[in-house]
């Protein structure tokens, strides 16, 4: 599955490629970027540009840019006599390694004062817009939910099971958790009340998920119709709490997990908060599901639950372990949505649990049970998102989206079967 995603990544990139502007934020935050690779750390850059509104954005880019990747910056603006007084003024006490300039300013005569000092222009390049780090960020921010609630959704179905509550779940924490700040502050909650209330939402989508699980087990309800009753109460309780309505008097401190980010120093690339949790969890549960019993307990029952049962498998507490670990993560995704929105709405994560199957599906977890890895799982929704990412910047329209998502896990689907009767030819 990696080099599906290498491939459609290198499609991707073919046909986004175009000349990238030399003016403006994008100009800016190029040169930035190529700089920022030979400066060596801690080195002063100085800034100029000129009076265009185009300046100010390449100016400001920059300035950004170089600031996260820890270099000491002045900017000065203004037209040519003015800049020259600054620079003279700037040179006296604070030398700089190198002048990045606006595309404005490169006609300008000021600087065969300054020819010892080396000077670097922003040049329109050819590069993919698929490829922008602003576009790689992005992908890697809109993956966080879907992926998180597909590790659920992962231990699920290896045990030939489905989960059709987990977009209404999202939606049900979410709304419980600014419901509860709502209630308790507000704009002025503290910050235990916000680890209150987030806590607390993904205990009640936990509870769900157990329902769920003793549903299944105890009265043997096939889990298509379990899941899809809960969906429907989940969504009910959520509409109902909310009042219809979005609640986002939440203070600005909520927003750190899903909004907030770490810059790595030396390469200045700002990783945000929500990532890191993303990747905290799926090397958690790759341990756990490779490295512990109860792992190796759920792909038993996957692959036969009767031969698990009279192994000595608990398969009825391993199953509700499993629908209850799908709701904990769906409650953790609405968290995370709360707050990158500063709000809970009924209406979030609607037919997000179609997304996460196909995530699933595509990473290799069979719908039969029995296999599938959670790395794949990774992979699969790393697949989903660059493609749905490449539609957007293609310009394909909603609908025809929703085709080719229906086609992916179609297309998935057909090919598990294919394998798994080559498999038995061959067995």
């Amino acid at each position: 599955m990696i080099l599906v995603l290498l491939l459609i990544c290198a499609w991707y990139s073919v046909v986004t490629l175009k000349k990238q502007p030399a003016t403006g934020a994008d100009g800016g935050r190029a040169l930035a970027e190529d700089v920022a690779s030979e400066l060596p750390a801690g080195a002063v850059v100085f800034v100029v540009a000129g009076t265009k509104p185009d300046d100010a954005a390449f100016a400001e880019a920059a300035t950004e840019s170089l600031k996260s990747a820890g270099h000491p910056i002045t900017t000065l603006r203004g037209a040519p006599p003015e800049v020259k007084r600054q620079l003279l003024a700037e040179f006296t006490s604070n030398r700089p390694a190198i002048i990045l300039c606006s595309a404005s300013t490169a006609s300008w005569q000021i600087f065969s004062e300054f020819e010892d000092v080396p000077r670097r222009y922003p040049i329109e390049r050819l590069w993919p817009d698929f490829l922008k780090r602003a576009n790689l960020i992005n992908i890697a921010d809109q993956i966080v939910v879907i992926a998180i609630l597909a590790i659920g959704m992962t231990l699920v179905i290896i045990t030939r099971g489905i989960d059709l509550s987990v977009g209404s779940l999202l939606a049900l924490s979410a709304v419980a958790t600014a419901w509860f700040i709502d209630r308790n502050g507000a704009e002025q909650a503290s910050l235990g009340v916000m680890i209150a209330a987030a806590l607390g939402a993904m205990l009640i989508c936990g509870l769900m998920g157990l329902f769920s699980g003793v549903m299944v087990t105890g009265f043997s309800i096939p889990p298509f119709i379990v899941t899809l009753a809960v969906m429907l109460i989940a969504s009910g309780i959520a509409f109902d709490w909310s009042n219809n309505q979005s609640i986002h008097r939440l203070p600005p401190a909520f927003t750190w997990l899903g909004r907030a980010g770490v810059t790595l120093p030396v390469v200045g690339i700002r990783i945000p908060f929500q990532v890191l949790l993303m990747l905290t969890l799926y090397l958690g549960a790759h341990g756990f599901m490779t490295r512990t019993v109860l792992g190796r307990h759920i792909y038993a029952i996957g692959g036969s639950p009767e031969a698990a049962r009279l192994s000595g498998v608990p398969v009825s507490r391993v199953l509700i372990f499993a629908y209850t670990a799908c709701g904990l993560l769906a409650g953790v995704g609405g968290v995370l949505m709360a707050s990158q929105l500063k709000s809970g709405a009924p209406t979030y994560g609607a037919t997000y649990e179609l997304t996460v199957i196909a995530a699933v599906v595509v990473g290799g977890t069979s719908l039969m049970g029995g296999r599938g890895r959670i790395f794949g799982t990774f992979v699969g929704a790393l697949i989903i998102a660059v493609i749905q990412n490449g539609m957007n910047l293609t310009g394909i329209d909603y609908g025809a989206q929703k085709y080719v998502l229906g086609a992916i896990i179609l297309i998935a689907v057909l090919l598990d079967q294919l394998k798994r009767k080559y498999l038995n030819i061959r067995g």
